[in-house]
């Protein structure tokens, strides 16, 4: 069994900075890649960011223009994305994800990844 629970969302005023959590049950965070990736209503779901199994690399979406971070905390199992000078188009449901097909390939497509969280509701406006 593997679980992943996202938290750290909630409504924010643009230019706040938050960090969203993805806590890993049942797997090892060292196993595999996780990414983080959000989607608005309607749209696609758009890749974030993702670290490989070792944490020694990182990979970011377009859409992240430099504001972003992506860590994690082996001791707690847990895959952090940190959130700078948000904007309200960022609103999003963020999930986190693993990709136990790769561990150090940290790839951009959804359909690479096949473990998946519920999601947090990130919601910046003004």
């Amino acid at each position: 069994q593997v679980q992943l629970v996202e938290s750290g969302g909630g409504l924010f005023r643009p230019g706040d900075s938050l960090r969203l959590s993805c806590v890993v049950t049942g797997r090892a965070i060292t196993s595999n890649v996780v990414g983080w990736f959000r989607q608005a209503p309607g749209n696609v779901r758009e890749f974030i960011s993702g670290i490989s199994a070792s944490g020694s690399r990182t990979r970011f979406g377009d859409s992240t223009l430099g504001r972003f971070a992506i860590s994690g905390d082996v001791a707690r199992n847990t895959v952090f994305l940190r959130m700078n000078n948000v904007k309200p188009e960022d609103t999003a449901v963020y999930f986190c994800a693993i990709d136990t097909g790769n561990t150090e390939v940290i790839q951009s497509s959804s359909s690479s990844y096949d473990l998946w969280g519920q999601g947090t509701q990130v919601t910046v406006s003004s």
